[in-house]
């Protein structure tokens, strides 16, 4: 009987563009979870702040990272089992501290993108309602969407709003470089290479373009995916798919910053750090520049960007912690049980309601809320890198689908950086700040 992993003959003509349509799925998702705050918020902050000079350390950090997510699509139809089992096999005190981990960055995370989507809807229903109840709206709509209409749903229609999403923002930013930037000849960009902006970069990396963790959730999805289509999801298009959402969203990255860059950058506006005035600055400001047709344009784009974030953010966390629940009931290092879905909805409905609470407390920090979310993110991206590093030499994992000395070099070059820079911020945290 043939490895799971095992490619077959590639499709040709009409049936390649079906079929690798068909595909899609997972790595599309995990673009959906990744062009959120990080995009949206810390990219055009980037861009707004200092213009193009990280745009370097944008691809950098999206290249370091590139192994870690991809071990999530290649573990998964290599070895037929999840991260989170792989985990548990390399010890079932990872899956604990995974766990933990995980538990904390749920809610916050959804806190603070569907309290963004929130106010981005506001744009469209005027000040009737306030933060709050408009984030209760976001979350109450995307359990719906998700409860009822499960994976397939979620797996069809991300598809067309990632599409619809990048066709926006590429629109946006050729209007914006056909106008210009708006810094004036005399302006002079700050630099970012100082300790003092440490924090910020901190920040952006830990969210660029999401943090090491979603790769359980396309290994998740990845699972769900097979159950789909069976046989005709090979190991190649799972790397096709995983390589199509991650470049997108690393593209996407770079586009929302140098629209920052060319609209906010000089100017001398300061972003607002509450959700409805960033909503509502981010839209008019582009508005003001491209102009003012282009309104509705931004308000979309953002909020499709946004809802797609929360939908996902909401749809992998609780199928991640559902499967790592599951797996405490069975042996240390067994494989897949078949039910790991088991309380997928029932922890959608619990995070939803958390982050609900954490909105009604902090709903006037929105970037703040974000920032500590992003910085934490970082924080963890050198343990989940080294565990995702650890499992592709488990038994499990056939020898020709393990890394390749590129991938390997890569991977020790992108752990060996994370941890140095988290020496660097636990120092400048300690003793500079």
């Amino acid at each position: 009987m043939p490895h799971p992993a095992e490619t077959s003959v590639i499709p040709s003509g009409i049936g390649a563009i079906r079929h690798y349509f068909n595909i899609l799925g997972p790595g599309i998702l995990g673009a959906a979870a990744a062009i959120g705050g990080s995009h949206l918020v810390a990219s055009t902050q980037a861009g707004a702040h200092y213009g193009w000079q990280l745009a370097g350390l944008v691809l950098l950090v999206n290249l370091l990272k590139y192994p870690f997510f991809q071990i999530g699509a290649r573990y998964t139809m290599a070895a037929d089992e999840t991260l989170i089992q792989g985990y548990d096999r390399i010890g079932r005190g990872y899956l604990y501290l995974f766990t933990a981990l995980n538990i904390f960055a749920s809610v916050v995370s959804t806190a603070g993108v569907s309290m963004l989507c929130g106010s981005i809807l506001g744009l469209f229903l005027g000040d009737r309602l306030n933060v709050t109840q408009l984030t209760m709206i976001v979350l109450a709509g995307s359990l719906v969407f998700l409860i009822s209409g499960h994976y397939k749903t979620l797996d069809r229609v991300t598809k067309w709003i990632i599409a619809a999403l990048s066709v926006c923002t590429v629109a946006a930013l050729v209007i914006a470089l056909d106008e210009g930037g708006v810094a004036p000849p005399e302006f002079i960009s700050p630099s970012p290479w100082n300790l003092a902006a440490l924090g910020f970069l901190v920040a952006l990396m830990g969210w660029m373009p999401a943090p090491i963790e979603l790769s359980s959730w396309n290994s998740v999805w990845l699972r769900q995916k097979k159950k789909v289509l069976g046989d005709e999801l090979q190991y190649r298009d799972s790397l096709i798919d995983f390589n199509v959402g991650y470049i997108t969203s690393t593209l996407l990255a770079l586009a929302f910053m140098g629209l920052g860059a060319l609209v906010l950058h000089g100017s001398g506006i300061e972003l607002s750090s509450s959700g409805i005035g960033f909503a509502h600055q981010f839209v008019d400001v582009y508005a003001g520049v491209i102009g003012e047709w282009s309104r509705w344009l931004i308000a979309v784009v953002a909020f499709l960007c946004m809802f797609s974030t929360t939908v996902t953010v909401l749809d992998g966390y609780s199928r991640a912690l559902s499967e790592c629940f599951v797996q405490f009931g069975q042996p240390t290092g067994s494989g897949p049980t078949g039910h790991g879905a088991h309380f997928t909805y029932p922890l959608m409905v619990v995070m939803a309601a958390v982050a609900a609470l954490i909105v009604m407390f902090f709903k006037g920090a929105l970037l703040a809320m974000l920032e500590f979310a992003m910085v934490s993110a970082f924080v963890s991206a050198f343990i989940f890198a080294w565990l995702n590093y650890r499992l592709m030499g488990l038994d499990t994992v056939p020898a020709k689908y393990r890394l390749g000395t590129g991938m390997k070099v890569l991977g020790w070059i992108g752990i060996l950086f994370f941890g140095g820079v988290n020496l660097l911020l636990a120092y400048w945290y300690l003793f500079l700040k």
